[in-house]
């Protein structure tokens, strides 16, 4: 007989990460532990997506794989979903900074 396991929800990618990444379709309100972290979903969040494993101030930096990836321009308490709506990317190229003006 084959048991069927549930997979696991998300995984953090590195000990200083400050967010983790579904590895599956989470719903809101769903609690995961990550690390030993109890996190509670606050929204439905797909797979591959960021949830914030701690809360977050605006601006703070989004660590993910031991680096900065972005930085919030919202707060986002822990479980909260981390995306475009509330971060934005480090990894803009210089030149698209220039024509948007934000290289000053």
């Amino acid at each position: 007989m084959r048991v069927k396991q549930m997979s696991r929800a998300a995984i953090l990618l590195h000990p200083q990460d400050n967010v983790v990444v579904c590895c599956r379709f989470v719903t809101a309100g769903e609690r995961i532990v990550v690390a030993g972290v109890d996190i509670v979903a606050r929204q439905s969040v797909e797979i591959g997506h960021k949830l914030a494993r701690v809360d977050l101030s605006a601006a703070e930096s989004v660590i993910k794989y031991g680096s900065t990836i972005g930085s919030m321009t919202a707060p986002a308490a822990a479980g909260d979903w981390v995306h475009l709506h509330n971060m934005k990317s480090d990894y803009i190229s210089a030149h698209t900074r220039a024509a948007t003006g934000e290289m000053q």
